[in-house]
C-alpha cells in the first residue's frame, strides 16, 4: 500500500496537470454516464414492453426518469458553492454521484417481483437518473475548471463519443444479462461496472498538493481557492454578471433553437419511417443505433480534434451548413423516400452531423463560462438546449397537421440556418475581456479585504 502512495506523489496524476489523464479520466466518466441513461430509457422500458406492459405504463416510467434531469439547473448551484475544497472543486462531487449511481442500482435488487411492482421500479429508476444527472453536472464542471482552452473541443468529441458508447453498451449488456440472468440481478450487476469506473476519480486528483481522500495528507490549491465562491449573494451576483453579457445571450437563443431541431428530428424520424415508409420499429431502432454508434466513434476519434484545429465557431458554421444541406436536400427527394438505402444514408448523415455538432456546441459554451460558475452557467446553456427539444417534440404534431412532409423538412432546414447566423454575432475576444475584468476586479475586491482587516 505504501508502495502504490509512493508512486501516486512521484507520478504526474493531476488532470491539471497531464493531457492523456483528462482524456481518460472524462471518457470514463461519461461512460458512466452512458450506463444509467442505456438502461433507464431503453432497456427497462424494452423489457416491460416485452412482457405485455402497456404504453400507459411504459410511458409512466419514462416520465418518472425523466424528471431529474431538470433538476440539473437546481444542482449547479449547490456545486459552485459548497465543496470539500482540499480535494478540489468537483470531484468530491463526482465521487458522490458515483456512489449514489453504485446504491441506486443495487436497490433495483430489492424490488420484490419488479413486473407487477412499477412504484419499486420507478422509484429506483428515478434515482438511478438522479445519480446519473447528478454525476453529469459535477463532470461537466470538472471539464471546465481542468481543461485548458485549447483542448475544450477535443474533450467534448472524448466524452460525446464515450457516453454514446456508454449507452449503447449498457443497453446491449444489460438486455443480455436480463434474459439470461434476471431483471434485477442484471440490473444490480451494472454496479460493478459503475464501481470500477469510479476509481477514476478517487486515484486522479485535480491539482497537485490536493488531498486523494478526506483522511489523507493535502491542502487547498490557490487556483481552486481563488475561483471558489464563499456565499450564494456573491455566487449569484458573479452569475448576473456573466449571464447577461452579449455573447452568452446570443449562444443561449443559439442552443435553443438548435434544441427545437434536436428535439424535431427525433420525434419525427420514428414517425416518418415507420407510419409514412411501413418500416418496422425493429428495423428503425437497428438503423437509429448504428448511427449514433457510428457518429459517436467518429466524435470520438476526429469531432473534437477537427473543431481544435479549425476553431469552434468555424466548425460549427460548417456542421450547420452540413446540416441545412443534408435536410434540404432529403426534403427535395420525395420521388426516392422509399428507397430503403437513401434512408439509411439519410438517417447516418444526419446523425453524424448532429454529432459533430454537438460538440462543437459545447465547446463553444464551456469558452464562455466564467470558471468561477462553471457548473451553473454551463448548466443553463444545457437547460435551454433541453427545452428547445422538449418545444420541438411538441411542435411536431401541430406542424404535420398544417403542412406535408417535403414542407416540415425544409422548416426544419430553416433552424440550423437560424443558429448559423446568430453565432457569428459571438465575440470571444470581447467575451473573455469582460470576463477578465471580473476577476480583476474580484482580486482587488479581496486585497482591500484584507488590507481592511489589518
Amino acid at each position: 500500500m505504501k508502495s502504490i502512495k509512493a508512486f501516486m506523489r512521484k507520478s504526474n496524476f493531476f488532470l491539471t496537470e497531464n493531457t492523456v489523464l483528462r482524456y481518460l479520466n472524462f471518457s470514463a466518466l461519461y461512460i458512466a454516464q452512458g450506463i444509467p441513461e442505456g438502461i433507464t430509457f431503453f432497456a427497462i422500458p424494452a423489457w416491460m414492453a416485452m412482457n405485455g406492459k402497456t404504453p400507459m405504463e411504459i410511458g409512466g416510467f419514462v416520465a418518472v426518469i425523466g424528471i431529474p434531469w431538470s433538476f440539473k439547473i437546481l444542482i449547479a448551484p449547490l456545486m459552485d458553492r459548497y465543496t470539500f475544497l482540499s480535494m478540489g472543486r468537483k470531484r468530491p462531487w463526482v465521487i458522490f454521484g458515483q456512489m449514489g449511481l453504485i446504491l441506486s442500482f443495487l436497490s433495483i435488487a430489492f424490488v420484490n417481483d419488479p413486473l407487477n411492482n412499477l412504484t419499486g421500479i420507478m422509484i429506483s429508476g428515478f434515482f438511478i437518473s438522479f445519480f446519473g444527472a447528478f454525476q453529469d453536472v459535477a463532470t461537466d464542471g470538472m471539464a471546465i475548471d481542468v481543461v485548458p482552452q485549447q483542448e475544450q473541443a477535443r474533450a467534448n468529441g472524448i466524452m460525446w463519443g464515450s457516453k454514446t458508447i456508454g449507452t449503447a453498451l449498457s443497453l446491449i449488456i444489460g438486455t443480455t444479462l436480463i434474459n439470461t440472468i434476471g431483471f434485477s440481478t442484471a440490473i444490480a450487476s451494472l454496479s460493478i461496472a459503475v464501481g470500477l469506473i469510479m476509481l477514476v476519480p478517487i486515484f486522479f486528483r485535480e491539482r497537485p498538493g490536493e488531498k486523494l481522500m478526506p483522511w489523507t495528507k493535502g491542502e487547498v490549491s490557490p487556483a481552486s481557492k481563488a475561483s471558489q465562491l464563499e456565499s450564494w449573494k456573491e455566487m449569484f451576483k458573479s452569475l448576473m454578471k456573466v449571464v447577461p453579457l452579449s455573447s452568452s445571450i446570443v449562444m443561449g437563443i443559439a442552443i435553443f433553437i438548435i434544441g427545437i431541431m434536436f428535439g424535431l428530428m427525433d420525434t419525427l424520424l420514428p414517425v416518418f419511417t415507420i407510419q409514412e415508409l411501413g418500416w418496422t420499429n425493429t428495423t428503425y431502432s437497428e438503423i437509429y443505433a448504428t448511427s449514433t454508434i457510428i457518429g459517436g466513434f467518429l466524435g470520438l476519434f476526429i469531432g473534437g480534434a477537427l473543431v481544435d484545429f479549425f476553431g469552434k465557431r468555424r466548425m460549427a458554421s460548417a456542421y450547420l451548413i452540413f446540416l441545412i444541406l443534408t435536410i434540404g436536400s432529403f426534403a427535395l427527394l420525395p420521388k426516392f423516400w422509399h428507397n430503403d438505402l437513401l434512408i439509411y444514408l439519410f438517417i447516418l448523415t444526419y446523425y453524424i452531423g448532429y454529432t459533430f455538432l454537438c460538440i462543437a456546441t459545447f465547446a463553444i459554451c464551456m469558452q464562455l463560462c466564467w470558471k468561477t460558475v462553471a457548473a451553473t452557467h454551463f448548466t443553463l446553456f444545457m437547460a435551454l438546449s433541453n427545452m428547445g427539444r422538449a418545444w420541438g417534440a411538441g411542435l411536431l404534431g401541430p406542424l404535420k397537421e398544417s403542412m406535408g412532409w417535403e414542407q416540415l423538412y425544409l422548416w426544419i432546414a430553416f433552424l440550423p440556418l437560424l443558429m448559423l447566423i446568430l453565432i457569428q454575432f459571438i465575440n470571444f475576444i470581447k467575451h473573455k475581456k469582460r470576463i477578465d475584468g471580473f476577476i480583476i476586479a474580484q482580486e482587488n475586491l479581496e486585497i482591500l479585504k484584507i488590507t481592511l482587516d489589518k
